[in-house]
């Protein structure tokens, strides 16, 4: 491998890694659940306010945990696409 091409695996390594440390926070429901997703897609962590749940109408609580991540995911991946656009087109050099 040429040392250009190693030098790019490298850079892909620290960006994939860099992404995983980074946090996307996502609100539904005016606060009521708060997500957070890593740059990788994978949820950190799920929080919900008390204060905002009805338990007479938990389907509602249902619909902002999926409002919550389903933005967070979309937030991340446009996160990780951006990190990763430098990267990848020098990987068509690589034959991968």
């Amino acid at each position: 491998m040429a040392f250009n091409q190693v030098k790019m695996l490298n850079d892909l390594r620290k960006a994939q890694k860099d992404l995983a440390k980074e946090i996307i926070e996502v609100e539904a429901g005016d606060g009521a659940v708060v997500v957070q997703i890593t740059g990788e897609l994978k949820v950190k962590s799920v929080k919900i306010d008390p204060a905002y749940v009805d338990l007479d109408d938990i389907s509602e609580l249902e619909h902002w945990i999926e409002i919550a991540i389903r933005d967070g995911m979309a937030k991340a991946q446009e996160v990780a696409a951006e990190r990763m656009k430098p990267l990848m087109g020098g990987l068509g050099n690589l034959g991968l």
